[in-house]
């Protein structure tokens, strides 16, 4: 991996993994816990690739695994995260931009139940069971239901920092067209602007050649 692209993780995961254990952890919500770090990863790794996100999932999840008040085995959450990234890495838009929130919102909703069901399972192997005893659907949906309530204040941005970062072009805010980040298609994706848009240079190509129509005629009448 490159070396913005280490700072940038490095940075992105330390922030979301503060946030989440000082802030989201003593909501006390019912069920799971919304996951910033999760979140932050599926974020990076839609942008750099399944290798960087495997890599950036194993670190996120060690780093997790080792941070108060963990009360699991070290290694099990950078083991989920890991494949987590992975997977989500195969889901990198191939231009760099989001044209539907659908995906995304698809990709959050399996990782938040993959992430699940994966820390379960592997818990299960070494002897915790306290899944069960909290009910594993009810985590299942809760998760689900906060990560994708979460993730479009999250995921857009991450995304838009992982690519200027990477000086992609696509990032440049030099012209109006080429300035649309993933935010704008992440939040407006569905809103019919795009074809607003398309009508109002349709229209105005139509008076052009009204205009240009009504010129020859006159100067066929002159003659």
């Amino acid at each position: 991996m490159r070396f913005n692209r280490m700072l940038l993780s490095t940075a992105l995961v330390v922030v979301a993994l503060v946030i989440q254990v000082s802030v989201l952890a003593r909501l006390h919500l019912p069920g799971a816990v919304p996951d910033l770090v999760l979140l932050t990863v599926l974020g990076l790794a839609m942008v750099y690739g399944h290798v960087g996100g495997a890599l950036i999932g194993f670190g996120a999840g060690l780093l997790a695994d080792l941070v108060p008040p963990a009360d699991h085995a070290a290694g099990r959450y950078a083991l989920v995260l890991c494949v987590i990234g992975y997977l989500a890495g195969l889901a990198k838009p191939e231009n760099g931009r989001l044209k539907s929130a659908s995906g995304p919102m698809a990709v959050v909703v399996a990782a938040a139940i993959g992430t699940t069901l994966l820390y379960a399972g592997v818990g299960a192997l070494v002897g915790d069971t306290a899944a069960r005893h909290v009910g594993l659907v009810s985590l299942l949906v809760t998760a689900a239901v906060y990560d994708l309530l979460l993730a479009p204040f999250v995921v857009p941005g991450i995304m838009a920092l992982a690519r200027r970062a990477e000086n992609d072009p696509l990032a440049d805010g030099g012209s109006g067209a080429k300035a649309a980040d993933v935010s704008s298609g992440w939040l407006s994706s569905g809103t019919g602007l795009r074809i607003g848009g398309q009508r109002g240079g349709l229209r105005a190509k139509a008076a052009k050649a009204r205009v240009a129509r009504a010129g020859r005629i006159k100067g066929v009448k002159r003659l």
